[in-house]
């Protein structure tokens, strides 16, 4: 269904703004460095079932500091899961040529994006 040319013209000030807003634009991109860490994740589910199972055990033994420590370890594993890693690759580190890749992918991805876009606005015209 083709946009209305009030959409249009809403959506070609939309993206003059976005690209005269560098700053919005930054703050949008995803970190390169930063993502989750495997380990960190399956040590902070057994973490967390861990937690559990002392906070049950403390609960149904009415034992109020037990429970606690259970919760403690149960939000304490929840962290650890959500943590990123400082290498910024899943289990492992960084390869010594990777720091810029991400940016050339994500550059050229939208390039892409757009060139499909124009054409796909130059067909609708046609």
């Amino acid at each position: 269904m083709p946009l209305s040319e009030h959409e249009q013209r809403l959506l070609e000030q939309l993206e003059k703004q976005l690209h005269e807003d560098r700053r919005f634009a930054s703050s949008m991109k995803a970190p390169v460095n930063g993502r989750f860490s495997t380990r960190n994740i399956a040590l902070g589910i057994l973490l967390a079932i861990a937690g559990v199972a002392v906070l049950i055990f403390g609960i149904s033994q009415q034992w109020i500091p037990l429970g606690v420590l259970g919760f403690a370890l149960m939000f304490g594993g929840v962290l650890l899961a959500m943590r990123k890693s400082a290498s910024g690759k899943l289990g492992g580190t960084r390869a010594p040529g990777a720091k810029g890749q991400g940016r050339k992918q994500g550059s050229s991805f939208m390039s892409g994006l757009e060139e499909r876009w124009d054409q796909r606005k130059r067909d609708q015209d046609d």
